[in-house]
This record gives structure tokens, sequence and C-alpha cells, in this order.
């Protein structure tokens, strides 16, 4: 009985000091809390008068150019990935290659077979060539 009797008695110690400590620590955090919003509101306001100082029109011109730059950048991983993929599957790059010579073989023949053909391709490239680079 005595056993018992002297467990209660140092629970309520016990019980009694976490509540004493845990009063400063509770203060404690409602300090911190208070220094991290007065913290908070500074940095707010200082980013916030740096912003004003920015000039907006210049910051959209700059923001066209880095949003090119960025989609140009996203397309050719894009266009990579793609390759990439097919150049992985075994007969996909022979036939691409096998469309091509074909492409090529219709252009020419269609093009080049003879005098007159070959004349007006050069006369259009000609005429291309002065219209766009004058």
């Amino acid at each position: 009985m005595n056993i018992f009797v002297g467990s209660m008695s140092d629970a309520s110690t016990e019980v009694k000091a976490t509540e004493a400590s845990a009063s400063p620590a509770a203060s404690s955090a409602s300090e911190d809390s208070a220094s991290f919003t007065e913290r908070y509101s500074e940095v707010l306001g200082k980013v916030n008068e740096t912003l004003d100082q920015v000039d907006w029109n210049q910051m959209g011109r700059i923001g066209k150019i880095v949003g090119i730059f960025a989609a140009v950048i996203v397309a050719q991983i894009l266009i990579k990935g793609i390759l990439d993929t097919i150049n992985l599957l075994p007969v996909v790059p022979g036939l691409l290659e096998l469309l091509g010579v074909v492409v090529v073989g219709q252009w020419s023949w269609k093009n080049l077979t003879t005098s007159e053909k070959r004349n007006a391709l050069v006369q259009k490239v000609q005429t291309l060539r002065q219209e766009y680079l004058g």
C-alpha cells in the first residue's frame, strides 16, 4: 500500500512540474508567433516596395522574350524525345529513310527531267530570291 501512495505522490508532482513548464513554453510560442508575424509583415512590406519600383512595361518585353526562349526549349526537348522514341523502333528509321529517298526521287523526276523544267525551276528560284532578299 505504501508503494501505491508513493507512486501517486510522484505522479502528481510530475504533473505539476509539467504544467509549470508548459506555461512558459506556451508564452514563448505566442511570442515566437508574434515575432514571426512582425517579421512576415516587414518582409512583405519590403517586397511590395521593391515591386512598386519596377518598370512593368520593360518587364513585359523581358517576359515575352523569356517566354519565347522557354517555348523554344520545351519544343526542342519534345522533338528530341519524339525522335528518340522513333529511333527506338527497329523498322521506322529505315522506312523514313526510304520515304525520303522516294520523295526526293519524285521531286527530281518532276522538276529536273527536261531542260524546260530545269529552266523553269531556276527561274522560280531566282524570282523567290529577288522577292525575299531584294
